[in-house]
């Protein structure tokens, strides 16, 4: 007697199922043949699994590409800069956009537990986000000055919490729509799809002739993030969704408060989370180097579009490298990444200290593709490092525990942007580049969890 739930149409003969153009599109871009996909998602859900497959990806590619037009690495600090506001709204940026995502998530993923239908709650995070993006886009077009940029960060603010809503609600739905054998390919080609956009983007502005930054630049990349987003919401809805479990909504938090003593009884993952705390040095900095490219570039629109076009080549170019690398040694990746970033640091303030000629746009983009391999390192080896410290019983306390201590630190590392008002923003970058190469010594006293072959 078969054990397994119920077979659908879809997967009881892939010669019967409906030959619809959505269906056969399902087929060739996830090369189904058996079509045997539905074993880990409710089996009410499988004649669903095409529709949800496309638009579970058409909603996370439009919030992907309106994500990266409102980046707060790259767009705001470039934003900030041009309103003349304080660098410490600079170094604020990140921390806000990070923090607001990961500190309220306990709590938050806590309630979702209780709802049987999560859809609702992933589309309330996109209209808030494309709310308070097309807010921001009317600061850009109104306001200026510090004032200005105070007004940015509290949009940020609510903002973030926005995406925090989206990003634990998504994993529900996805949970219970998609099967677990299709979700990497979903997610890779939504990212796939939106680094060529982005590079696009990146191109286009490049190519602009005789355009200065003004503030129509920033309504149609903050007014077009919102669009997206709230798009992205009204795509959402079609999303066949089945009732979920209910079951331990309201524990979540609680088990996380007592999950908090794994820094007390186990002495690597304190030591592991100390060396993500100076890692933070690496993700703190993009935003200023941004600040710099703008000082310098003034209102040179092709500016920004180099560095769009080298954000997006950082990560297309560097993970392949740095996840092969971690397989072998995450700790090792750890180190690599984070002395890059040291080092660039402090070349970066030497440069601008001694006045060194930068080639203009194309130096501080070849400045910001090297940081941002870099970063890309630093993430995908403390990622894996931690995977690979913990166990199967204690990884899921381990992440939320450290998500939740380095989004508090990442707040107050956000701090920093006062020594740029104070001392000019390539000191700042020069004390990220020295924190940084602190993490180089903290993360080689690491054991290591590796086991290549």
């Amino acid at each position: 007697m078969n054990d397994h739930a119920p077979i659908s149409a879809e997967t009881a003969n892939p010669d019967q199922r409906d030959r619809s153009p959505l269906n056969s599109l399902y087929d060739l871009v996830t090369g189904d043949e058996d079509a045997r996909v539905c074993k880990d998602i409710p089996s009410e859900s499988c004649n669903d699994q095409p529709r949800n497959f496309f638009t579970y990806l058409s909603a996370n590619l439009l919030t992907k590409v309106a994500d990266e037009l409102a980046s707060a690495k790259l767009i705001l600090p470039w934003l900030i800069g041009w309103l003349g506001a304080p660098a410490l709204l600079v170094g604020l940026l990140v921390p806000i956009r990070e923090a607001g995502v990961l500190v309220p998530q306990l709590a938050v993923a806590a309630y979702i537990r209780r709802l049987p239908l999560r859809k609702g709650v992933w589309i309330i995070g996109s209209l808030a986000s494309a709310a308070a993006l097309a807010l921001m886009a009317w600061v850009a077009a109104t306001l200026s000055g510090a004032v200005a940029g105070w007004v940015v960060v509290g949009l940020l603010v609510v903002f973030s919490l926005a995406r925090g809503l989206c990003s634990v609600s998504a994993k529900d739905v996805l949970g219970k729509t998609v099967s677990k054998s299709r979700r990497g390919n979903l997610m890779g080609l939504s990212a796939g799809i939106a680094g060529a956009l982005i590079l696009g983007l990146g191109l286009l502005l490049k190519l602009i002739d005789d355009s200065r930054t003004d503030a129509l630049l920033f309504v149609v990349l903050l007014g077009g993030a919102a669009m997206l987003f709230a798009l992205a919401a009204g795509v959402f809805t079609l999303i066949r969704e089945q009732p979920g479990a209910t079951e331990g909504g309201g524990n979540a938090l609680t088990a996380a408060i007592e999950s908090i003593g794994l820094l007390r009884t186990d002495a690597l993952f304190r030591r592991f989370v100390l060396v993500r705390i100076a890692l933070l040095s690496v993700a703190l900095a993009p935003p200023f180097y941004v600040l710099l490219a703008q000082q310098a570039s003034g209102s040179d629109l092709g500016a920004l579009g180099l560095l769009i076009i080298a954000s997006g080549l950082a990560s297309t170019l560097s993970a392949p490298v740095w996840g092969r690398l971690s397989d072998r040694s995450a700790r090792l990746v750890m180190v690599l990444a984070a002395a890059g970033a040291g080092l660039l640091g402090l070349i970066t303030w030497a440069l601008i200290e001694f006045q060194a000629p930068l080639l203009g746009g194309y130096g501080f983009a070849l400045l910001f593709l090297l940081l941002g391999v870099a970063h890309a390192g630093v993430r995908l080896g403390r990622k894996v490092y931690l995977v690979d410290m913990a166990s199967s019983e204690t990884r899921a306390a381990m992440v939320a525990v450290s998500n939740t201590v380095i989004g508090v630190v990442m707040l107050l590392g956000g701090l920093v942007g006062v020594l740029g008002d104070l001392y000019g923003t390539a000191f700042v970058i020069l004390v990220l580049g020295l924190a940084a190469l602190g993490a180089v010594v903290s993360a080689l006293r690491l054991k290591e969890v590796s086991e290549p072959e």
